[in-house]
């Protein structure tokens, strides 16, 4: 088979999945868990192209479908259209308002956007749903430190998150940071 054949087919089985898991998912809660705010490697930018395509028309035809929603803030949180990833998250927000991974996406993208006040509100939103909520923290704790440079604030969530997720994933690097805040502070 030709390169191209191969492309196509890969990307029409991607494609097919997705769509699959869209209509399985109709009206349900479930969503991808929650990002961070260093950009995620993501998909051939042709292929995110062709998903926000597809999920854009579903939406358009089924305006109350949550989960394409979800899936479409998702994509657009990949190809780094954050004010599109805020509507479409919003949306799924208005038919579910009780998902921290969804709050949480949101705020990466306000704070994508300069929105810092508005990135805070949905992480410590997140985090009061669920306190144990490793995305939400972590995120709170970059737009403290690096965005605002409020180092007392970046600690105090960061050492949270590490006594709640002692063996979590980039603990080892929150430490770190820890260690270097204090050494700031001093």
């Amino acid at each position: 088979m030709k390169k191209e054949t191969w492309i196509l087919a890969g990307a029409a089985l991607v494609i097919g999945v997705l769509l699959g898991v869209i209509i399985a998912n109709t009206g349900g809660k479930e969503s991808a868990p929650a990002r961070t705010a260093t950009p995620p490697a993501s998909a051939p930018n042709v292929m995110l192209q062709q998903n926000i395509q597809m999920l854009e028309e579903i939406v358009r035809k089924e305006p109350g479908n949550r989960s394409a929603w979800v899936q479409l803030g998702h994509n657009y949180f990949d190809s780094n259209q954050p004010m599109k990833a805020i509507e479409a998250y919003n949306k799924a927000l208005e038919m579910d308002p009780n998902d921290p991974d969804v709050i949480t996406n949101q705020g990466v993208m306000f704070r994508r956007v300069g929105w810092y006040d508005r990135a805070i509100e949905n992480f410590r939103k997140a985090n009061e749903m669920n306190p144990f909520h490793p995305q939400s923290l972590y995120n709170l704790g970059v737009v403290y430190r690096y965005d605002l440079q409020d180092l007392d604030k970046a600690h105090q969530v960061w050492s949270r998150y590490v006594e709640l997720h002692p063996s979590g994933q980039g603990v080892e690097q929150l430490r770190a940071e820890l260690r270097a805040i204090e050494a700031l502070r001093q």
